[in-house]
């Protein structure tokens, strides 16, 4: 297929670009290349015939309708979205506009291409979102894809919105649109504002280790690649208006998972003295954390067969050692907006 994949160049964008470039297909990366986006991490691809990249913005329509007319692709994968959390509360303005203004304008120009060529029955729009549109649980139960939307940070809300918005243009024009739904990420490429990343970062530089609030936030973790694989059977074999949850299965706290990271850092980079855990400091939590996310895989696994290929200790353990192999990479974002600052603490 020739896809055209928005946010191509980042975190989790950018692994499916590799990996559908591994697999013969075509891809047109569409990236605004702001603050989180890296062209480093789609270096080993970038030279492929089968590749190409256009910088624009998803809110701008005459950008869009230009690019679809330009590369006539089969299919749209929107991962283009603003994510991190804390800036959502500190700057809620820009989620909304990117990823509801966005989604909205981009919905349209794959419907306008969509119509043109008249209605090809092999179009897909597959939209990637996040398990935490559903909110917060408790100690027990997990999120299926009929768990009523219940988002709690800016960040959240403007993603179920967007859900909100494929889903509309789905019933109202018939645009062929996949959704799905994915557990915290991690793994290579990460950029150094996420959990992990920051875990990883602050002990190879003998930093504190910050855990908002006391650690037992509960995250169901998925490595990057193993999503990145099921984005692709989702758009390939998936059925048409349907949404599909994508889960790690590794639920752990936010304490365990540190605790986790330092010591396959102790192992692979020991300290002069101590643990790495020693480092391990809690701080003010963030407004309206929720307290746990879980997703239930069943629907993907009947339907289509997949299952994740790691646990989360296998992932972590790839994932350290690709912080210790590329320095030079997370080195260049360290002077980026926003990296190493405490975000989100507004009430």
């Amino acid at each position: 297929m020739k896809l055209l994949v928005t946010g191509g160049c980042g975190f989790i964008g950018s692994a499916v670009v590799r990996l559908a470039i591994a697999r013969g297909h075509a891809v047109i990366n569409l990236d605004a290349l702001t603050y989180a986006a890296c062209p480093d991490n789609v270096a080993e691809v970038a030279e492929d015939p089968g590749y190409a990249f256009e910088h624009a913005d998803i809110r701008d329509r005459v950008a869009l309708d230009r690019i679809f007319e330009a590369h006539t692709p089969d299919a749209v994968m929107h991962l283009a979205a603003e994510s991190h959390v804390d800036r959502s509360i500190d700057g809620p303005g820009t989620f909304i506009e990117t990823n509801i203004t966005g989604t909205y304008q981009l919905l349209e120009a794959a419907r306008a291409f969509w119509v043109r060529h008249g209605k090809p029955e092999d179009f897909r729009f597959h939209h990637i979102s996040t398990d935490e549109v559903f909110g917060t649980l408790g100690a027990e139960g997990q999120f299926t894809e009929d768990t009523r939307y219940d988002p709690r940070s800016p960040y959240s809300a403007s993603k179920a919105a967007s859900d909100h918005l494929v889903r509309a243009w789905n019933e109202t024009y018939g645009l062929p649109v996949i959704l799905s739904n994915c557990s915290n990420n991690y793994g290579p490429f990460h950029f150094p504002e996420k959990l992990v990343p920051v875990i990883i970062l602050n002990a190879l530089d003998e930093k504190p280790l910050p855990i908002y609030g006391d650690g037992s936030n509960v995250r169901d973790w998925l490595y990057v690649e193993d999503h990145a694989d099921a984005l692709l059977l989702v758009l390939e074999k998936g059925k048409l208006g349907r949404s599909y949850n994508i889960g790690g299965e590794n639920e752990r706290s936010n304490l365990e998972l540190v605790r986790t990271i330092c010591a396959i850092l102790d192992e692979k980079r020991p300290r002069d003295e101590g643990s790495y855990a020693d480092l391990i400091e809690f701080v003010a939590d963030r407004p309206g954390h929720d307290a746990r996310y879980a997703i239930d895989p069943e629907r993907i696994r009947e339907e289509l067969g997949w299952r994740p290929s790691v646990t989360v200790e296998e992932g972590l353990a790839r994932t350290v050692d690709w912080y210790l192999m590329n320095e030079g990479w997370w080195r260049a974002l360290q002077d980026r907006d926003g990296v190493g600052a405490r975000l989100g603490v507004r009430p």
